[in-house]
């Protein structure tokens, strides 16, 4: 695996997110992730700068790096102009990469994340687009977004909205081109071969679960065991 402290070196965010770190926990008091899960970004940043190699593979491992919303509260009160959400970014890149991120719930969240969100985005040009948004699995969107779904053309019609159209305007429909640029900046960027690993991984354990993907998929979205938050 390498040393893991030296990889995380080499991502540009880790780099700008940690620099002068006094552990003084101004970025764990303003962070609402912190307020629900048992989440606490001064001891992630005192854990890597320890730059102990079982320590940080732990941190991979665990469901922890994975509360982060990357509001970057946290930067925007740090005295020292850290980052701890940037650090976090890198775990979970660095997590994604090395596969650890399948030995958590939550890291093993990221299959039905990046199906729903990626594929959004390289389909239609949108994270949560109407046409893929499945009532089932958010009943706690409730009967009146029910009824707007089933109206969705006259209701974003009356809200001004250019749904499906050409030119301007919200949920427009998003030139081929644009899609194939959205691609290409996937594919540079890293993000494919990311979201490659999440999928070829997933269906890995899938299969050793007895599984179809979708199958996976929704086990994964669906299920939740507790301790993940402060009053479990």
């Amino acid at each position: 695996m390498g040393k893991l402290y030296e990889r995380l070196c080499k991502d540009y965010r880790f780099l700008e997110g940690l620099k002068t770190c006094i552990n003084c926990g101004t970025c764990t008091a303003i962070c609402p992730a912190a307020e629900f899960y048992r989440y606490d970004p001064r001891k992630i940043v005192d854990t890597v700068q320890r730059k102990d190699d079982a320590e940080i593979e732990a941190l991979l491992k665990s469901d922890t790096i994975w509360y982060c919303g990357e509001c970057m509260s946290c930067m925007t009160r740090c005295p020292r102009t850290n980052a701890p959400g940037k650090v976090i970014m890198a775990l979970r890149a660095l997590s994604i990469e090395t596969g650890l991120f399948m030995e958590s719930e939550r890291g093993r969240q990221m299959y039905p994340l990046s199906k729903a969100l990626v594929g959004n985005i390289l389909k239609y040009g949108y994270c949560i687009y109407p046409d893929t948004f499945d009532l089932e699995e958010h009943p706690e969107s409730g009967p009146v977004w029910k009824w707007f779904l089933e109206h969705k053309e006259s209701g974003y019609a009356r809200m001004g909205a250019n749904y499906k159209g050409k030119g301007p305007g919200a949920l427009r429909l998003i030139a081929e081109e644009d899609l194939a640029e959205l691609k290409a900046i996937f594919d540079v960027t890293g993000g494919t071969r990311m979201t490659e690993q999440i999928e070829r991984l997933s269906e890995e354990k899938a299969r050793e679960m007895g599984m179809t993907p979708e199958e996976y998929r929704r086990y994964t979205f669906e299920h939740g065991s507790e301790g993940h938050f402060n009053n479990d």
